[in-house]
């Protein structure tokens, strides 16, 4: 095997692979051995049939495609290897010749990490959120607890109000006729959910428990059912029951009730605690995507298409892993959003092109700092994995192979890189808008 490399435009390349005509025989005569079976010959028995009568039957060719992606498979690797190029694509893979007695020639258009031209990645000036805790933000939290501690009780001494719990029966008409799909019996709404067409709920606000009353809307224009978009229908509805929530007194007992404290003083404090914690994390997530961000805006980089193609892939290829662990099949979910394959990969496009950007920056300046990863610092981040999934260190280590290995180097001087391009980055807290 011998390879030849073009460099092109944009950070591609193209690798000429040539196997000799000695491989591409053996190849062929492979792919017949792996085929003999399939093919029927007029005078011998299926599987019995010599290649040179398939041959001369079916054409010379018959074997050459599985030949073909057998020795693309074996060679692409091998030349991937002996070039030398950091190679960040999947090939485009072209055959140039194939051909009884000569060798097999065919071409891999790859593309090839770019190189990066650092600006400033010292001292970035950045604005991030300052984690502060308000008031209202506690007794949110206490309004949570209380309605998770709730109970329900019947309510009959008065018309329904917004807010209520109600059981209801109803039958829908649209021009005096009744439609399918539009009744229901012993059905459970809360008023102000708008969980049914605009003007709904709104008309039960005042109706009494035993007493029909009638319910006039108009179907939205984009309603799915189409024999009912935008059409007037009245709805006879009777309310069956009312309830609301009782939410316990905000007391020290109910402290006590939901926390391991004896005091809402002290529950509310916890509470605080754990809030700042929670915008701490989210405000140092912020902060690290922050100076990243500054530091790609100042760096230079050509990234080829097809680098972020493969990217793009890889983000969709989870994606679907993700919706499979919750039982539902990436056509359900076109089906249900309305999206495609093309739709998905242009939403995923900026994500895609963040990472890559993210990481080749960051590598960057792991290069110019001269971070060095220990043998030390990889045991210890497999020792965290370990005990992640409860197994024995040594083990997980055995599992792992030297590209493993090697990966998990460069993951953690990635990491490095941005513990340090933060530590030296100059941070404006400013404090979070609220919503007036």
């Amino acid at each position: 095997m011998s390879v030849q490399v073009e460099n092109l435009e944009k950070n591609m390349a193209k690798l000429t692979i040539e196997a000799s005509a000695e491989d591409f025989e053996k190849a062929v005569q492979a792919a017949y051995q792996k085929n003999k079976n399939k093919i029927t010959i007029p005078g011998f028995r299926k599987g019995k049939a010599p290649r040179v009568m398939i041959e001369k039957m079916y054409g010379a060719g018959i074997f050459y495609e599985d030949a073909a992606n057998a020795l693309i498979q074996s060679e692409y690797p091998k030349a991937a290897d002996e070039c030398g190029l950091e190679i960040v694509s999947q090939p485009e893979i072209d055959v140039v010749q194939i051909e009884k007695g000569k060798p097999f020639i065919f071409t891999a258009e790859v593309a090839v990490k770019p190189e990066v031209t650092l600006g400033d990645y010292k001292g970035v000036e950045v604005e991030v959120t300052k984690a502060e805790v308000t008031e209202e933000e506690i007794a949110g939290e206490l309004k949570k607890e209380q309605e998770n501690n709730s109970r329900t009780i019947d309510v009959d001494d008065r018309a329904v109000e917004n807010g209520d719990m109600i059981t209801l029966d109803f039958e829908g008409f649209v021009d005096g006729e009744a439609f399918e799909g539009g009744k229901g019996t012993d059905y459970p709404l809360t008023i102000g959910s708008n969980s049914f067409i605009p003007g709904f709920e709104e008309q039960l606000v005042g109706a009494v428990i035993g007493e029909e009353k009638d319910v006039n809307v108009t179907f939205p224009e984009d309603y799915h059912a189409n024999d009912l978009a935008g059409k007037a229908a009245v709805f006879k509805c009777n309310v069956k029951a009312i309830k609301v929530k009782e939410l316990p007194e905000l007391d020290d007992e109910f402290a006590k009730d939901v926390s391991e404290f004896d005091t809402l003083e002290e529950y509310k404090k916890d509470i605080a605690q754990k809030l700042k914690e929670r915008k701490e994390d989210v405000a140092k997530r912020e902060k690290e995507d922050k100076v990243v961000d500054a530091i790609i805006e100042n760096a230079q980089m050509d990234i080829p298409e097809a680098m972020i193609q493969n990217q793009i892939r890889q983000l969709v290829d989870d994606f679907v892993r993700r919706l499979q662990s919750q039982g539902l099949s990436i056509d359900q979910y076109y089906q249900f959003t309305g999206l495609d394959n093309a739709k998905i990969q242009e939403q995923m496009r900026p994500q895609a092109l963040k990472r890559i950007q993210s990481r080749l920056v960051l590598e960057k300046v792991a290069e110019v700092e001269n971070i060095q990863v220990t043998d030390e610092k990889v045991d210890e981040e497999i020792a965290k994995m370990a005990e992640m999934y409860k197994m024995e260190a040594d083990k997980l280590k055995e599992l792992m192979g030297d590209y493993e290995k090697e990966q998990m180097k460069k993951d953690i001087a990635v990491q490095e890189a941005v513990t340090l391009v933060v530590d030296a980055a100059k941070v404006t807290e400013v404090v979070e808008k609220t919503e007036e």
